[in-house]
């Protein structure tokens, strides 16, 4: 599978190899970089990363700390500093940008590598997740999909009903 009508959907497993690199499947890897060459990724639950193409990400992001800017200046959370601070340091954290080497192999960022929690030599499982790519340590995936699948069948009638 891959994209699908402009989804990336699909299910594969690479393994990464000695220097941290994972070559992503071109049914993914095509469409995530028809947006451009730039990507994101981001640092999502405990054993998951997303890739997501630069041109979607950006203005997203962009938006949401104008948002937090204009509410600092405006003195509308200076009674949450701790909260502030918090967001501050997970926005510091979680995303890099990053593009693809040749054979659309991804160098996984070295502060991305243990949220990750694989090692070179090990599988990764690379997922379609309609508007971005994820990458799971098999273990964490396998976790949600025993969680997630019984629910399946009432969240995608909920979302196309």
């Amino acid at each position: 599978m891959g994209a699908a009508g402009g989804l990336l959907i699909g299910e594969f497993v690479r393994t990464l190899d000695g220097r941290f690199r994972l070559s992503l499947p071109v049914e993914l890897s095509a469409p995530l970089l028809a947006g451009g060459p730039r990507l994101i990724v981001a640092k999502e639950r405990a054993g998951c990363l997303s890739l997501w193409a630069a041109s979607t990400w950006r203005p997203r992001f962009d938006a949401a700390v104008d948002v937090l800017r204009s509410k600092l200046e405006a003195g509308l959370l200076a009674q949450r500093v701790a909260e502030v601070q918090q967001a501050g340091r997970l926005l510091s954290a979680r995303h890099a940008s990053v593009s693809l080497a040749g054979r659309d192999r991804l160098v996984i960022p070295e502060g991305f590598r243990s949220f990750l929690g694989t090692e070179p030599g090990h599988d990764v499982v690379v997922v379609g997740a309609v508007v971005c790519v994820e990458l799971w340590h098999p273990q964490a995936w396998q976790q949600v999909l025993t969680a997630e699948m019984p629910d399946f069948r009432r969240r995608l009638d909920a979302l196309i009903g």
